[in-house]
């Protein structure tokens, strides 16, 4: 079996993380240590169309979200047996939620839109032929904007409120180490990700504080026969340490966006080769519904996907399609909407070029 299908196979899964915990829409980057070949190269974007809305005293919401894209460009080199440099840029954060147009609605013409860029630089080095350790530094910007519009909501809740924060760059790091067998196709690595805080300011310049929660990610995947393999994931992130609260929003008092609870996010898949050129692969994800009142900008509490990607390679590229059906969980607002019957439609295209 070859190494080269191993990680293609868990491309897959790229769709499905595109909706996962709070604002997170790209998982741990680290699996492109373990690509094959002196040079490997990869671009992959992701499409995710969500269907997100809801009611409150008998009023609709209308779809509260918007869809969007996100990249990813990657590269590896082997320097020797034990020493591997790679270099990653995403967008691992994300939001665009948007009540435009929607009357009599509380919330009508409240919006809000957060970015991200991540670089991220990774080293790993074989301490055997079965153990390596990894780590690097990831230097992260965070944007967003956020317009507040209120409707017959007692106070402290302001009426009118905007805030615009340009982007804040802060430094992170990774640490992980892994075990392998490549006779087995076996492979188990373990990747933490550390805090980030990025530092804004109110409308009157007083300062607040936005973290990027930690995380731990393990990965798994070993084969079952010479064309068929396992894999998986289980992601924890912190997001009850999550939490956007300028000081001159309810004077403090209110978040406008948070996290009310850590998050477990789970991913498995079962792949297989059909040919020499073309293979595929079935996956699950799965987050439980927490049960949390969520903030208004939120709407969503959980998810289980089902996903399926196909892909065509030769000796020096590849191409890997995945697609993915998300059914969204049902959540409560801190005003006492409710979100449910919720889904979102995800696809995602991965380039690997070998040189």
């Amino acid at each position: 079996m070859k190494k080269r299908f191993m990680a293609a196979a868990m491309c897959s899964m790229v769709a499905g993380v595109g909706y996962a915990g709070e604002i997170q829409r790209a998982s741990d980057v680290s699996p492109i240590l373990f690509e094959d070949g002196d040079n490997y190269l990869e671009f992959s974007v992701a499409a995710v169309n969500p269907d997100l809305s809801g009611t409150f005293a008998g009023m609709v919401t209308g779809d509260i979200t918007e869809a969007y894209r996100n990249f990813s460009l990657g590269y590896k080199r082997q320097v020797n047996d034990r020493l591997t440099f790679a270099i990653v840029g995403n967008q691992p954060y994300g939001a665009d939620v948007s009540y435009a147009g929607v009357t009599p609605y509380p919330f009508a013409g409240s919006s809000a839109e957060l970015n991200s860029l991540a670089i991220t630089g990774l080293v790993k080095y074989n301490l055997s032929d079965r153990v390596s350790a990894y780590g690097g530094l990831r230097l992260q910007s965070l944007d967003g904007t956020i317009v507040i519009r209120t409707v017959g909501l007692p106070p402290p809740i302001p009426g009118a409120y905007n805030l615009t924060v340009n982007e804040d760059y802060k430094l992170g790091y990774l640490l992980g180490g892994a075990y392998e067998i490549k006779e087995m196709a076996l492979r188990v690595a373990l990747t933490y990700e550390s805090e980030i805080e990025h530092d804004f300011r109110d409308n009157t310049g007083t300062p607040f504080k936005v973290k990027i929660p930690q995380a731990f990610t393990l990965h798994a995947q070993s084969g079952i026969s010479r064309s068929t393999m396992v894999f998986g994931s289980i992601r924890w992130q912190e997001w009850s340490k999550f939490e956007i609260r300028p000081l001159d929003f309810a004077g403090g008092l209110i978040p406008v966006a948070a996290g009310p609870s850590d998050i477990w996010t789970y991913e498995l898949g079962v792949g297989h080769r059909f040919s020499e050129n073309w293979s595929g692969a079935f996956t699950l994800g799965y987050e439980r519904d927490q049960g949390d009142v969520v903030t208004n900008l939120s709407g969503k509490d959980g998810y289980m996907s089902y996903g399926l990607a196909v892909k065509y390679e030769t000796e020096n590229w590849e191409i890997t399609t995945g697609l993915s059906y998300i059914d969204v969980g049902s959540a409560m607002t801190n005003i006492g909407a409710g979100f449910s019957g919720n889904d979102a439609i995800a696809a995602g295209v991965k380039l690997g070029f070998r040189f």
